[in-house]
């Protein structure tokens, strides 16, 4: 009778020698019951394993991952999964292979927060670029669901603009849900992606997002009615694309957009005028809407309950509490820190044969004498 006991000690003792790995897969295949009916027990024996020596620790989580979704019962794995990348880890600034695995579970279990215990980690270090992918995808995901729309925007950005000699399916989900979270944050979108920008996406994430340029365009007229019948005609592919709930969120963020258009022209305005002027169909409606931008920080108004009158104010902010301070302070900080470790793998890359070796080849393509001179390095 196997147990995980005895699993544990098969994986330490198979992985000493690399002529023992074929025997150890085997093993673990054959081991994939005991996996299934013992799943709740593998956090307690995570500890016993080493994945500088035991080789095929991914392999078992990857494994362990798949199991507990076949049981339907993705929170059974986020504990043991995140326990297992703080083992693999060589720091907190490391990105593993099983860094997606555990945001992937997350999603499906709806623990947001415990994927967030990931997410607010610096990452410099990645192994494989699909793993850099999907980790910020999935990131990207789970901070939709938190609705930090501007955190999600950067991951999402990243995905977009990350180097890649090919266009794939995770970048063109990718940019779909940056088209519509760009919407729901800023009211706008711009389809200028940076120069950095890999020529592959330059030219085909435009081409793979159609509906979705044209969602841009109808929200551009700022005309509700229409807007809401596109998405009503285009809802088979919107759903079919699991974007309809953002799409319904980007109908919603332009009566938003709409008041606040309202505050740069009028002090003061009713509460049902505002509801006419923005097609909303009541003056509570309208109220509503008022005070969740309000609470929201979107806009700065008071209403008048008796007359049913908003007015609308300046930004309060003086920029000069102590906690603005300390937030200005913490941001100097962060950037300092994030400008001595960019010049830190800036002498790294100098120093890198292989870039040595690439940088000579490409110089023998140009005359430099055609050029001003450059200063190999910055000190910031």
């Amino acid at each position: 009778m196997q147990s995980i006991e005895n699993l544990v000690t098969q994986i330490q003792g198979l992985s000493s020698n690399a002529s023992d790995i074929t025997a150890l897969k085997d093993y673990l295949k054959a081991a994939e019951d005991l996996l299934r009916s013992e799943s709740t027990r593998l956090l307690s024996f995570l500890d016993q394993l080493d994945p500088s020596k035991h080789s095929l620790v991914i392999n078992v989580c990857k494994r362990y991952k798949d199991q507990v979704l076949l049981l339907e019962a993705p929170i059974r794995g986020v504990g043991p999964m995140l326990t297992a990348i703080r083992k693999i880890q060589s720091s907190t600034e490391h990105l593993t292979t099983l860094h997606p695995e555990f945001l992937q579970l997350c999603l499906l279990a709806k623990c947001y927060k415990a994927g967030l215990s990931v997410l607010e980690d610096d990452i410099y270090e990645i192994n494989l670029p699909r793993d850099f992918f999907l980790y910020c995808y999935y990131g990207g995901m789970i901070f939709i669901g938190q609705k930090r729309f501007r955190k999600a925007l950067e991951l999402l950005h990243n995905v977009v603009t990350a180097p890649m000699s090919s266009i794939n399916a995770i970048a063109v989900e990718a940019y779909k849900k940056y088209i519509l979270v760009s919407l729901i944050h800023h009211g706008q979108f711009s389809s200028t992606l940076p120069k950095y920008t890999s020529s592959a996406a330059q030219r085909n994430l435009k081409n793979f997002s159609q509906p979705y340029m044209e969602l841009v365009n109808t929200y551009n007229t700022g005309k509700i009615a229409e807007l809401e019948t596109y998405v009503q005609t285009n809802r088979e592919k919107f759903e079919s694309d699991n974007n309809l709930g953002l799409v319904k969120q980007v109908v919603s963020s332009m009566y938003k957009r709409n008041i606040q258009r309202l505050t740069q022209t009028y002090l003061t305005l009713s509460l049902q005028d505002i509801a006419n002027t923005v097609q909303l169909n009541s003056s509570k409606e309208a109220e509503m809407h008022v005070l969740q931008m309000i609470q929201d920080g979107e806009i700065f108004a008071t209403i008048n309950q008796k007359d049913g009158m908003v007015r609308f104010l300046e930004d309060p902010e003086q920029y000069k509490t102590c906690e603005m301070i300390e937030h200005i302070d913490s941001s100097i900080q962060r950037i300092m820190s994030l400008s001595k470790k960019l010049t830190a793998m800036d002498e790294l890359i100098s120093c890198d044969p292989l870039y040595l070796g690439k940088a000579g080849r490409e110089r023998q393509r140009f005359d430099f004498d055609d050029f001003d001179s450059v200063p190999q390095k910055f000190n910031i």
